[in-house]
């Protein structure tokens, strides 16, 4: 890859740096208006309804430690989960939620209880298997997207445990797809109907239920912060940068960085490296086929590992000259 200056003579020579310190290098101030919560979303309140208590509950600390600063501006969540299922609801909080977006790009991973309208056919994990696949789904009429006939793919569907008329389902599947909907047709197939008992989440990528925080863990940890003890803090609210780790990545000089902070895109004396999985095709710079789609989309960084943009590579990263990443998303 083109070598470029990364020093810090490259700063802005008026105003502030755009940006950040290195993720371990934060402030608590700075940790809570970039970071992400690994939550675990309790059976009751909506996801709308946790984002709230954690948007509500990290303004109060950030008015406590940093008053002339100002409040996060909100905070985002993984994908709605209904108000009786559970589990992971990974939270971003304030600048970090315009990387929302990259929850779309990974995969959903759910364990089901799937409620039999009668004793299970002796070919149940056959059937069940068949649903391992590309399946058309419609979204319900309480969603809030339109209601028209699309496909999602369930890359994974283990039937765990089967007694009486009840299976423990695990569910591995694109993001965007409905559980619900997939019981309620996984019944069809079997000939004696069903329907979704419990639910809970077990992963969004990148994250999983190993390390999920009940909202508890969250208040705690502020608490703690406001008398001077930030450790559990740093334990709960992580780097905003470790939502990004599914992505492939670009790192860019910080100079380049800085040009990005204002609206241009990165261009290749600016890239140091890119992994093989952000360029489209398979040989380095070579433009997809009408058929493959667009690239995909790529976390850009500092060297130091700080989060700069999402965007899709458009050009060869080993080139002398050109846009090499067109922005949808600057994170400065």
């Amino acid at each position: 890859m083109t070598d470029a200056s990364d020093s810090d003579a490259d700063a802005l020579a008026d105003g502030e740096d755009p940006l950040r310190a290195p993720p371990g290098e934060r402030s608590v101030p700075e940790l809570l208006r970039f970071g992400v919560v690994n939550l675990d979303k309790p059976a009751g309140p909506s996801s709308h309804q946790v984002s709230a208590w954690v948007r509500d509950a990290i303004d109060e600390t950030l008015a406590a430690l940093d008053p002339a600063g100002p409040p996060t501006g909100g905070v985002a969540h993984s994908g709605t989960l209904d108000p009786k299922v559970t589990g992971c609801l990974p939270t971003l909080t304030g600048d970090a939620t315009r990387m929302a977006q990259v929850f779309l790009e990974g995969a959903k991973e759910y364990v089901a209880v799937l409620e039999l309208h009668g004793a299970p056919p002796a070919d149940f994990r056959e059937v069940v298997a068949e649903f391992e696949s590309e399946v058309y789904q419609k979204p319900p009429r309480k969603s809030a997207v339109s209601r028209r006939l699309r496909t999602r793919t369930v890359h994974d569907l283990d039937v765990l445990e089967v007694a009486d008329r009840r299976a423990l389902l695990r569910i591995r599947c694109e993001s965007g797809t409905y559980v619900r909907k997939l019981c309620h047709d996984i019944g069809l197939a079997t000939g004696v109907g069903a329907h979704m008992g419990h639910l809970r989440r077990t992963a969004t990528d990148p994250f999983d239920d190993r390390d999920l925080r009940p909202l508890q863990d969250l208040v705690d940890a502020l608490a703690w912060a406001e008398e001077g003890d930030d450790a559990l803090l740093r334990e709960v609210v992580r780097p905003a940068e470790d939502a990004l780790t599914h992505l492939p990545a670009v790192a860019v000089a910080r100079s380049a960085a800085r040009s990005v902070a204002t609206g241009a895109p990165v261009y290749a004396p600016g890239v140091i490296d890119a992994d093989d999985a952000a360029v489209p095709g398979t040989v380095s710079g070579r433009e997809p086929d009408a058929d493959e789609g667009d690239p995909p989309l790529v976390a850009c960084f500092t060297p130091d590992g700080t989060a700069v943009c999402l965007g899709r590579v458009v050009g060869d990263p080993s080139a002398d000259g050109g846009k090499v990443v067109d922005l949808e998303r600057v994170l400065l």
